[in-house]
């Protein structure tokens, strides 16, 4: 902690005020009020506690800083430009087409470790950002500033019931509670009495305090890290303080000042603020940089064609493979790791694994925390249940991160356990992402080969596995680039080319073997990187086929396998006949239903027929 005065703490909390006020009248647009709240404590942490270099947002063993309530952007925004990182003429420019300083942060600036704004999800960073500092013997603390409204949010408390399970007591959590929502007074207003009582039944050590008395907040800042518990810090604040004409007022969210009002709110601010240019900042523990390089290669396979393999199991191989010599590489579950066979990982590398129960917001979000200082996070669950996390997935996307996703139990091949348990919407999902890739292997060789590019392709990624155990159909030295296929059967004279991924390439391979005894040839395609699809290699295929093109997929017909093939294919005026799961399936056997569902070997060869004729 710095030995700083504490009414220069003051003027710098009013200094960062004005900036807030200036630059959103400027942009015509913000959340001007949410910031005033917090400028005392964020002048606290960053102008005395918090030990970090101002030069270097990114030096490894910075305490770190998460704005969870990212509305208040511009206030994070004026923090750093007081440290001296950029001019402070540049915060005139927020939320321009021109500039990094956007109406919420992302990663596009260097002191924004992941994006925020999407409320309730920085918590989550902050427990996968203290675990990481945990296994990388580090010594940073990680701060979260939270707003009172968030704290509706689900995730929110997952995270604080993992925080308190794992007892980080390098972790800070800091709710502005300034009482106002977006339309109305929050639920609990200032009775911080309530979340005293939430965070101290997950464990939490909690202290309450006035967020705008700086000489309190640095008193309690001083302890962190006592005991085994996180810290919560609870601030009673008000909405636009140091304002008199804002503070405390509803109606004034997501609202600026106009030009008029922000002279008068700055004449009342300009007396008493001050520079934060050229205070000194608490350095950070010179202790060593994590080995976050990756290996020159991996360990080799070891199966044989024609052994039975689910590619769940060979994606839990192919993590304790890859582990072997990846220290980058740390893996999450949500209490399925038995299924998604994630435990092979857990058990030999249990300091880089973390449980983290059925809590799946929560598990993404920690994920995002380990992904932000370097690691590899993979993360295991049936690929249903990743929908519940889908916003946290989608703010992945805008914060550009280095995430891995395995989902297991896809499709109506999963069989008895029903239509609840059946990741029939995951693919259309993951597509959607920004800058996603969407990897589907047939078999374990496959499986384990798109481990592999997952773990070297920096971004988000996505392994669709499956249940039921498949043939292994690839030699061991067989390669799966990103965006690539395999051309599995092509002869001259082809009626049709079929598209498969997953279980129903084995459908094509009978319906191919089927059709081949009757006299008509099929080519078949194992589109294994459906996005980004082999455009190349099928349209090299659809032509010999003069134009006839069906797929065949284990998922719902909107937004899979088809419609990513009918997206490349249709600027060539080519009609892609689908094969989807069509209606709410139900239980039963695996081949009952892929029957059922017109995906199986039978509607293949129907299909081919009724195309042939």
């Amino acid at each position: 902690m710095n030995d700083i005065d504490i009414e220069v703490l003051k003027g710098i909390a009013n200094q960062l005020r004005i900036h807030s006020i200036a630059a959103t009248t400027a942009a015509g647009s913000g959340h001007p009020t949410s910031c005033c709240s917090a400028a005392e404590l964020v002048a606290a942490l960053f102008f005395s506690h918090m030990r970090y270099d101002p030069k270097n947002p990114h030096y490894h063993n910075n305490d770190r800083f998460i704005l969870s309530k990212g509305h208040a952007a511009p206030l994070l925004y004026a923090a750093w430009a007081e440290t001296g990182l950029f001019p402070t003429e540049e915060l005139l420019k927020l939320r321009q087409l021109g500039s990094d300083l956007e109406g919420h942060p992302t990663p596009r600036l260097p002191f924004v470790d992941v994006a925020t704004g999407s409320l309730g999800q920085g918590l989550s960073v902050g427990v996968g950002m203290a675990l990481c500092a945990r296994l990388d013997h580090l010594d940073y603390n990680t701060y979260v500033l939270l707003g009172d409204g968030e704290c509706a949010e689900g995730a929110v408390w997952e995270a604080a019931s993992l925080a308190g399970i794992y007892q980080l007591n390098n972790l800070v959590a800091v709710v502005d509670v300034n009482r106002l929502g977006q339309s109305q007074p929050t639920a609990f207003e200032h009775n911080l009495d309530v979340y005293k009582r939430r965070f101290d039944a997950f464990g939490w050590r909690t202290e309450e305090i006035d967020g705008h008395d700086i000489e309190e907040a640095l008193e309690v800042l001083a302890a962190v890290g006592l005991g085994n518990q996180p810290l919560v810090i609870l601030a009673k604040t008000l909405k636009g303080g140091g304002v008199s004409f804002l503070q405390d007022r509803e109606g004034w969210h997501g609202r600026p000042l106009s030009k008029d009002e922000a002279v008068r709110a700055i004449a009342e601010l300009q007396p008493s603020a001050k520079s934060g240019l050229g205070i000194p900042i608490p350095p950070p523990a010179q202790l060593p940089a994590p080995k976050n390089d990756a290996p020159a290669s991996y360990p080799p396979l070891n199966y044989k064609v024609g052994d039975s393999v689910a590619t769940r199991e060979a994606f839990g191989n192919a993590l304790t493979r890859l582990g072997e010599t990846d220290p980058r590489i740390v893996a999450m579950d949500g209490d399925t790791k038995n299924s998604t066979y994630a435990e092979r990982f857990f058990k030999k590398f249990p300091n880089r694994s973390t449980e983290c129960f059925i809590a799946e917001q929560d598990m993404v979000g920690v994920a995002l925390g380990f992904g932000a200082r370097g690691k590899v996070p993979f993360v295991s669950t049936f690929a249903c249940f990743l929908s519940r996390a889908y916003d946290q997935i989608r703010v992945a996307g805008i914060s550009m991160a280095n995430l891995k996703l395995a989902g297991s139990h896809v499709g109506v091949s999963i069989g008895e356990d029903g239509p609840s348990q059946m990741g029939l919407e995951d693919i259309a999902m993951m597509r959607a992402i920004a800058g996603s890739t969407v990897l589907y292997p047939s078999d374990a060789v496959c499986a384990e080969k798109l481990v592999e590019q997952m773990a070297t392709h920096r971004g988000i990624c996505f392994l669709r596995t499956s249940r039921p155990r498949t043939q292994v159909i690839y030699n061991n030295d067989e390669q799966f680039p990103i965006g690539g296929a395999k051309v599995l059967r092509q002869a001259p004279g082809d009626k049709v080319t079929v598209i498969a991924a997953g279980v129903t390439v084995f459908e094509g391979l009978k319906a191919a073997e089927e059709l081949k005894r009757q006299g008509i040839g099929i080519t078949l395609i194992d589109a294994y990187s459906i996005k980004p699809l082999a455009k190349d290699v099928i349209l090299a295929a659809v032509a010999q086929t003069h134009n006839r093109v069906i797929t065949v997929e284990d998922h719902y017909a909107e937004g899979g396998l088809g419609d990513a093939v009918a997206g490349e294919l249709s600027a060539q005026g080519v009609m892609v006949h689908k094969l989807a799961v069509r209606e709410l399936p139900h239980s039963g056997k695996a081949e009952e239903l892929l029957a059922k569902y017109g995906i199986d070997a039978a509607a293949i060869e129907a299909k081919v027929k009724s195309l042939s004729s």
